[in-house]
């Protein structure tokens, strides 16, 4: 007699399920989501372009520790429909305004537990003309507060075999080159991309991916799965059933393999499908920023873009080093230093930041990064040390008063440096105290760095414990007026609209890797359309002399890029804190190509991007905040390519005077990179111009109105 009830029951509730479906469709009505629940009473959507399906219907739930999993018997108790439209200006941005126009869907759901206790839960459905959001939110409720995830069940269900452009999932880090292959191939593909001698790294699954994740259909659309303001909650990746080509949602577990932890009411972060017709449109959408909330900081008038540069590449490439000695342990509470017999190669010495100083104001810069400044370098990494730095104490050879006072005679600061070597417990022990030592000598930015396994042990640098930290650490750098620029960090989602002074965070394969073997062409290429959706990348691009074993003889590697190619990526890679990562010697061999450097703005009141294909190519061009000087630059992957400008962007009542960074005919990444010409006429928004990218190249151009100075110049021709 039970069971007959609860097959009727049963019955009951799907029949009543086959008429539930729910339909939203974008402010322009090109995107269509239709949601009901199957028969078994799970949550199902459907998401369909220009009235073709472009996500095939994906169940949605989660699997708990404790108790009946919330993947199926609910029933639909509700639902309600609305319209969002407003306008908000960013603190720093790609343009001054933002649109942020959704309709929205509230789907209410109940189901009834093992103990015939009734749960809610909530699905929130945002469609854009771009792309959809959604989240689950559990309102408060007497009988469902506490519970822990075991799995989100959210699948992302593809129409076909697609292009897929991804890197490998892994619980610590992004810093991986990027495969291209068709969803079905990844499998076979993976091993090529695995970087096992990274400083900390979890791969967790043959076929699993990371966000966000760009896809390209064979009918032209892009599609592209990332999440929004993740907040008290695992980063979430993608696991696929590549014999179904379905992607299901993977969170990254804590040290005892839980998933999350929850208390009602609460929510998870956005889950974000981006749908488009031309590749241009992913670039320029602003979907994950708008699924964040508003700016939560009162005043920020302290916050800015920042162009510097840095004591690192020294380092990085080998000819300097962090370390003060060449002591083989460090214990901080019994070291000292003034004793300690110095290795002769450590970059943080005052006369070398010095010459740094110099360098950087005499050419405009706003900040310098000094790394390895303070004390416990000579065994930081790989030891999984619990107190490894203390972040207040500079080497005897780093003056720190003076520097700063010498610094801000000349115009700039100097940008303060956190590596936590993964011990976030540590850092946040000394937290405080090392905030306020910015204050005291007047830093207003700090670059933190995450490298190696995280303390405590056993968590991993996506899970919510350590998401939390990362928050943490921005909330309270707001406090002492601090902007923050975080490496090694979990990929951005949007929340730099919440808290602006998050200005940069790396949190993907950067520069450094050029010297650490050289990273793919193509790479730069990609980025755009995958990391940087989350937020502004600190790339740290700019180097000029390629071939590293000419000024660091035991480093044999390789920057795979032209020049025309680095100085294209301040405008291809927005973020706003760019460095000039190269050595002030370098930049002093090549004077004319710096100059675009020092030209270049970092704060924009418009962009467009105007030719992009992920992979190949991308141009943008952008409009410098307040004035109306542009800058384009264009990047390309291993294949040479020659791609025509149009400058119809411009004020069609003006001159401009257009200055051209391009490689030279024989320009090549591999074989002559350091190669270019530097082209200079008068241009009008009428005009275009054919320019040609070398293999692993790209190009620059400054355009300036003209003025009655500039009356001598002829229009430009391209050589």
């Amino acid at each position: 007699m039970k069971n007959l009830l609860t097959y009727l029951v049963c019955f009951a509730i799907g029949i009543a399920n086959l008429s539930a479906t729910e339909v939203l469709k974008s402010p322009d009505g090109n995107l269509t989501l239709m949601f009901d629940l199957d028969m078994e009473g799970s949550p199902v959507y459907t998401l369909s372009l220009n009235g073709k399906t472009v996500i095939n219907p994906s169940k949605m739930g989660f699997e708990l520790k404790k108790g009946k999993s919330l993947t199926k018997d609910f029933r639909i108790v509700g639902s309600s429909y609305s319209q969002f439209d407003e306008t908000w200006e960013p603190v720093w941005g790609e343009t001054k305004t933002i649109r942020n126009f959704y309709n929205e869907m509230e789907i209410n759901l109940a189901q009834f537990d093992d103990q015939g206790k009734d749960r809610k839960m909530n699905i929130r459905f945002r469609l854009y003309n771009d792309g959809l959001g959604f989240r689950y939110e559990w309102p408060e409720q007497k009988d469902f507060t506490y519970f822990v995830i075991k799995e989100e069940r959210t699948q992302f269900a593809m129409t076909g075999d697609h292009k897929a452009y991804w890197i490998p999932g892994d619980y610590d880090t992004q810093e991986y080159n990027y495969g291209i292959c068709k969803l079905s191939e990844i499998r076979s593909e993976m091993p090529k991309y695995l970087n096992p001698t990274n400083a900390s790294t979890s791969v967790f699954s043959p076929t699993g991916v990371q966000t966000s994740l760009q896809l390209k259909t064979d009918d032209g659309i892009y599609l592209n799965i990332h999440e929004a303001a993740c907040i008290n909650y695992p980063t979430m990746h993608l696991n696929l059933d590549d014999k179904n080509l379905v992607f299901e949602s993977w969170l990254t577990p804590d040290a005892r393999g839980d998933k999350g932890y929850m208390m009602a009411p609460c929510n998870t972060p956005w889950r974000t499908v981006m749908a488009v017709d031309n590749a241009c449109k992913v670039l320029d959408s602003k979907l994950i920023l708008n699924l964040n909330e508003p700016c939560k900081i009162e005043d920020t008038s302290w916050i800015h873009p920042t162009k510097y540069m840095g004591v690192w590449w020294e380092m990085i490439t080998g000819k300097g080093s962090w370390a003060y000695t060449n002591a083989n342990a460090v214990d901080l509470n019994r070291i000292d230093y003034s004793t300690a017999v110095p290795n002769g190669k450590h970059s943080a010495n005052n006369e070398n930041v010095k010459k740094y100083i110099d360098f950087a104001a005499k050419h405009g810069f706003d900040q310098l990064l000094v790394e390895g400044w303070n004390i416990g370098w000579e065994d930081w990494i790989g030891f999984e040390k619990d107190y490894v730095f203390d972040f207040v104490t500079p080497y005897p050879d780093f003056d720190i008063e003076m520097l700063n006072k010498y610094a801000h005679e000349k115009g700039i600061k100097l940008m303060m440096h956190h590596e936590t070597s993964g011990s976030l417990r540590n850092y946040e022990r000394h937290m405080e105290k090392a905030y306020q030592l910015m204050n005291k000598y007047d830093y207003d930015a700090v670059k933190s760095g995450y490298v190696g396994n995280i303390i405590p042990r056993g968590e991993f640098h996506y899970g919510q414990w350590a998401n939390n930290h990362y928050l943490y650490a921005v909330q309270e750098a707001a406090k002492h007026k601090i902007m923050v620029n975080a490496h090694e960090a979990t990929r951005p989602t949007g929340l730099c609209r919440t808290y602006p002074n998050l200005v940069g965070n790396e949190s993907a394969r950067g520069t450094e890797y050029q010297a650490f073997g050289g990273t793919m062409p193509h790479h730069v290429t990609i980025l755009p359309f995958t990391r940087l959706q989350g937020g502004p990348m600190d790339y740290t691009p700019g180097i000029f002399r390629m071939n590293i074993s000419s000024f660091s003889p035991d480093n044999k590697s390789k920057v795979n890029a032209t020049i025309c190619n680095q100085l294209a990526l301040y405008v291809t890679m927005y973020s706003p804190l760019q460095m000039a990562a190269d050595l002030p010697e370098h930049y002093e061999q090549y004077m004319d190509a710096f100059q675009f450097i020092k030209d270049v703005a970092v704060d924009w009141d418009d962009s467009k991007y105007l030719m992009a294909e992920p992979g190949e190519y991308i141009v943008a061009a952008r409009k410098e905040k307040g004035k109306d000087n542009w800058f384009v630059g264009g990047v390309t992957n291993q294949d040479e390519r020659t791609l025509t400008i149009n400058f119809n962007f411009l004020d069609g009542n003006r001159k401009y005077v257009a200055t051209i960074y391009t490689d030279a005919k024989d320009t090549h990444y591999a074989t002559n990179p350091e190669s270019y010409v530097v082209s200079k006429g008068i241009v009008k928004s009428s005009d275009m111009a054919k320019i040609r990218m070398a293999a692993g190249g790209g190009f620059a151009i400054s355009l300036i109105p003209a003025t009655d100075a500039d009356k001598g110049l002829k229009r430009l021709k391209i050589k």
